[in-house]
């Protein structure tokens, strides 16, 4: 039987493969993230335990319609949406 990934590694395998064309990180909801998780560790809870990795660091959680963008520390956007949009206004 393979060895199971920490909940870490897990995360960190599914933004790199689950990332799509120029995004730095994944859906939670629309990537399939949650659903995976569930299965691959038998039921437990992803939004606790990717709570926790932010908490901690290892991830960056930035909230978002219907779920939340997982990311590498320091892959994440600079800013939110507002602030891109006072920056591209010039008023940033």
């Amino acid at each position: 039987m393979k060895k199971k990934l920490s909940h870490e590694e897990f995360v960190n395998l599914a933004i790199e493969k689950l990332k799509t064309g120029n995004f730095k990180g994944i859906h939670s909801v629309y990537s399939g993230f949650n659903e995976a998780f569930r299965l691959y560790f038998e039921g437990e809870n992803p939004v606790l335990v990717t709570g926790k990795l932010a908490e901690d660091g290892k991830i960056v959680i930035r909230p978002t319609k219907r779920g939340v963008m997982l990311y590498i520390p320091g892959e994440e956007p600079q800013w939110t949406r507002g602030e891109g949009t006072l920056q591209k206004m010039g008023l940033l």
